[in-house]
């Protein structure tokens, strides 16, 4: 049986790339986000009919996540790995922040991701599915006044915390930490910088890819991927 796959913040970026990498891998993907021209954009793009499924919403409301697992599960039957990538981050550092992007930037990096896992658990546990959740370099290392570090930080907590919680169900949990990334993501701080080397999106996604693919039994639980010659 196709396995099926879901994944946040799936309409640009890494997370398109990741659907469509899967999508060539035979998976039924759902992809979700808060934009739905972009998702319409997307599903147009990837072809893929009615093995793609587009939900629009917002992964830091919790009846957002609820509906997206109850359409996926409603409509294939079955849930066998979840993607955990919607994030963003801001220009500036702490001392500019306003509270409010501070507020959105915890809710949807932070509470996010645990509210996909804690939705997603029971249907992982009969699959013995695997989840992905999306780090980052700056989840390891910290720059002065990053705030989108610290989210990142309890990104990579949250995945040892949920790989404790499950590792006697069968479900797999890996943290994939990618450094510099031409994406989308850099839009709002000033474009991707000319100074550093870069890796694209498609590569992270063939990481998830391997991520997903190990045998039955077998986890890695933190891959850390810089572009060579990334130093920080």
């Amino acid at each position: 049986m196709e396995p099926v796959s879901l994944i946040t913040g799936g309409s640009t970026g890494i997370g398109a790339a990741t659907a469509r990498a899967l999508l060539k891998q035979g998976h039924r993907v759902a992809v979700t986000g808060r934009d739905a021209g972009k998702l319409a954009v997307f599903a147009a793009s990837a072809g893929a009919g009615e093995r793609l499924l587009t939900v629009a919403g917002d992964t830091a409301e919790a009846e957002d996540v609820a509906a997206v697992v109850h359409r996926v599960v409603g409509t294939w039957g079955r849930l066998d790995n979840v993607i955990a990538n919607a994030g963003f981050s801001l220009p500036g550092n702490l001392e500019s922040h306003s509270p409010e992007d501070m507020r959105a930037m915890v809710l949807t990096n932070v509470l996010g991701p645990a509210l996909l896992v804690q939705r997603t658990l029971p249907h992982l546990r009969e699959s013995k599915g695997r989840i992905v959740i999306l780090g980052s370099v700056a989840g390891v290392r910290n720059t002065p006044g990053n705030l989108y570090s610290v989210t990142k930080w309890a990104a990579h907590a949250l995945a040892e915390n949920t790989r404790l919680l499950v590792a006697e169900d069968g479900i797999g949990v890996t943290v994939v930490a990618p450094g510099i990334v031409d994406t989308p993501f850099w839009d709002e701080r000033g474009g991707t910088p000319s100074t550093q080397p870069v890796m694209t999106a498609e590569q992270i996604a063939d990481t998830i890819v391997f991520a997903l693919g190990q045998p039955a039994g077998v986890t890695i639980n933190h891959m850390t991927v810089r572009p060579t010659g990334q130093v920080g």
